[in-house]
């Protein structure tokens, strides 16, 4: 399973692992070596006592010489006799705990006989705590020491990091003349990094260079055959014509009118370069409105479809026109194709527009895509290209405005534009 969690905290984290296993370690080594230590000295004086004791204090009739912290035992003298208590210990060297009293005992058999000394070292027990203590304080200090030095470390080794990060995310890295990355950090693994993205970012700047370039070129190059089929038209509209060639006239007039619209917004659209991102407003919502509601009211009667206009709010924000124009005829548009029966809903608000259809409606997991260029619905109507509604996304991406769509309860969807004036 892959570890996300963030590299800063990864360091940290290894920093006290690392102490923990050292620092833990290292304490253990210093309790077992004390406990050795502890074992093999006492065992060694309290031999040596109990050998003056048999060897010499019992032989010469004299009672052993002991202090008053030690006390000694024999199986041979009654006097001396052992405790129940001991009766059963191991020969050699044994501790044992008697409330809050801490004993050390030697045992030794010589000819069959069972010799005891249990010497008191509560006063020893408690300085060797002591000392436990002091090891695991050391052993904590360390601990919150690494945690301390590790985020440091961490800090220190993620500032060039986060700042690489930061200017990646700038939007002006995509401009041509963007400085590179690599020449501001050392040649290591943060140095590499920029250079990978100098390399990725160069390639993206030559993209999208040829991506501008291609849309003016084919923008600017459409605009002659446009204006031709334009005039074209006018001259025919003064002609004596028939009711329907008239009526063929006028659709290739509104045609070629909305294709100028389109060629327009795409040369604006290949003129935005870096964190150019607003053009210049000289148009209301209403006054867009009203245009758009005198070009498709008709075409909606036309095909029997209910057309409303509301007005719940008065939008005092000044937008580029055609790029708003833009995005309410896709809206619109769409809402013609795809509604056989039913209604069109235009509804202004004091934030932007939203328009709601009766039509077919578009299933929810597919709110998302239906944004993406060439996708169109499982129920696509006409010739179109799936690109509509991929430019109106691209236009609000660009102006800082919002699209959204949701399904209505019956039938139907409602796209909501959420407009961000121009200054």
């Amino acid at each position: 399973m892959q570890n996300k969690q963030p590299f800063r905290r990864r360091i940290l984290i290894a920093f006290a692992t690392m102490t923990i296993l050292v620092s833990g370690v290292f304490s253990l080594s210093i309790v077992a070596i004390v406990h050795l230590i502890e074992e093999h000295l006492v065992s060694e004086e309290l031999a040596l006592e109990l050998g003056v004791v048999v060897q010499q204090d019992l032989k010469s009739g004299q009672a052993p010489r002991l202090d008053s912290r030690t006390r000694f035992f024999a199986s041979n003298y009654p006097q001396y006799a052992i405790p129940q208590r001991y009766a059963d210990l191991p020969e050699g060297f044994s501790e044992r705990l008697e409330g809050e009293r801490a004993f050390y005992i030697f045992t030794e058999v010589i000819n069959g006989d069972r010799y005891l000394l249990v010497q008191e070292q509560s006063d020893f027990e408690k300085r060797e705590q002591v000392l436990f203590n002091v090891v695991l304080a050391g052993f904590l200090l360390s601990v919150l020491g690494a945690l301390v030095l590790g985020w440091l470390m961490s800090e220190r080794v993620m500032r060039p990091v986060s700042k690489l990060a930061k200017q990646v995310r700038h939007r002006d890295q995509l401009l041509p003349l963007a400085p590179a990355l690599a020449p501001e950090y050392p040649d290591d693994e943060v140095g590499q990094l920029a250079a990978a993205f100098d390399s990725t970012l160069g390639r993206l700047r030559q993209s999208l260079e040829r991506e501008r370039l291609f849309t003016s070129d084919v923008s600017h190059e459409l605009r002659t055959p446009l204006m031709v089929i334009a005039s074209s038209c006018e001259l025919l509209s003064q002609a004596d014509l028939p009711p329907m060639q008239r009526n063929q006239v006028q659709r290739i007039e509104r045609a070629s009118a909305e294709m100028q619209d389109l060629v327009q917004t795409f040369l604006q659209l290949a003129r935005v370069k870096g964190n150019e991102s607003l053009f210049a407003g000289s148009a209301s919502l209403r006054q867009i409105t009203d245009e758009q509601v005198e070009t498709w009211a008709p075409l909606m009667r036309e095909k029997g479809l209910d057309f409303q206009l509301e007005v719940q709010a008065h939008n005092e924000g000044v937008y580029n026109p055609t790029l708003l124009r833009t995005v309410m005829a896709n809206l619109l548009r769409n809402a013609l194709h795809y509604t056989e029966t039913g209604f069109v809903k235009l509804t202004l608000l004091a934030d932007g527009f939203r328009v709601e259809d009766s039509g077919v409606g578009i299933p929810e997991q597919h709110h998302e895509q239906i944004f993406d260029p060439f996708v169109r619905g499982e129920q696509a109507r006409g010739e179109g290209l799936g690109l509509g509604l991929s430019l109106v996304k691209r236009i609000c991406a660009h102006q800082g405005w919002q699209i959204t769509v949701h399904s209505l309860p019956v039938a139907g969807s409602c796209f909501q534009v959420v407009l961000q004036p121009t200054n």
